[in-house]
């Protein structure tokens, strides 16, 4: 089975997809990490990360190692990977690399932002993983002083408004919940308690599945 967790930046979904991945023993792909991957690599060598030529070559010649890049987290990488991700042509020389990571059995955890709108349509499960902008600003803030920078809550308020803003508004696959998608609203929630009810969720979902004949698990 296919599971498809898309929603808005610091929401929740990278840490509920990869616990999600180890009780299934599944696959897991975050997505947003390919496109992070690019931006960095872009940067890196000096590059305009919406220059559409330049950041698609950058995107066709990736090596999936870099997607352990623990640097891939920073804030300079995240705003020009919202910006690589705005462009057709990356998107088009990343989607075949994720369907085929999608498909690998026994099944997939796919997080990011259209997964389950453009990526895989036909996912067994959809979940649009989302929290207010001012809980997710916390999170993320919380996130990057413990990793030594020093930023402050407007800051990172405005930040992420602007992303949320670019992900919603581009012309190309933008963040916008599947209209068969279960919608999980983490604000106020622990970690353990979104990944308890979203296991229940996929051992229903998985259980229903594999109880209709001839239904293919995706």
């Amino acid at each position: 089975m296919i599971i498809a967790i898309d929603g808005p930046a610091a929401a929740g979904k990278g840490t509920l997809a990869r616990q999600l991945a180890g009780a299934l023993g599944y696959i897991y792909l975050d997505t947003g990490a390919i496109y992070r991957a690019v931006a960095k690599s872009v940067l890196d060598a000096g590059d305009d990360p919406d220059d559409v030529r330049t950041a698609a070559a950058h995107a066709e010649s990736l090596n999936p190692s870099a997607l352990e890049d623990p640097d891939l987290r920073g804030e300079e990488v995240g705003d020009a990977a919202s910006r690589v991700a705005a462009l057709p042509a990356v998107r088009d020389a990343l989607l075949a690399f994720q369907r085929r990571v999608a498909t690998t059995p026994p099944g997939a955890v796919l997080d990011g932002r259209d997964t389950g709108t453009v990526i895989c349509p036909d996912a067994g499960l959809k979940l649009f993983v989302t929290a207010s902008l001012e809980e997710r600003a916390r999170r993320r803030l919380e996130e990057l002083r413990c990793k030594g920078e020093t930023l402050i809550l407007p800051q990172v308020l405005a930040e992420l408004a602007a992303r949320d803003s670019r992900d919603r508004d581009r012309q190309i696959a933008p963040l916008r919940q599947a209209e068969d998608a279960v919608e999980i609203d983490t604000t106020g929630m622990t970690p353990d308690a979104v990944f308890r009810r979203v296991l229940c969720l996929a051992r229903e979902r998985l259980m229903l599945l594999e109880g209709v004949p001839g239904r293919t698990m995706r």
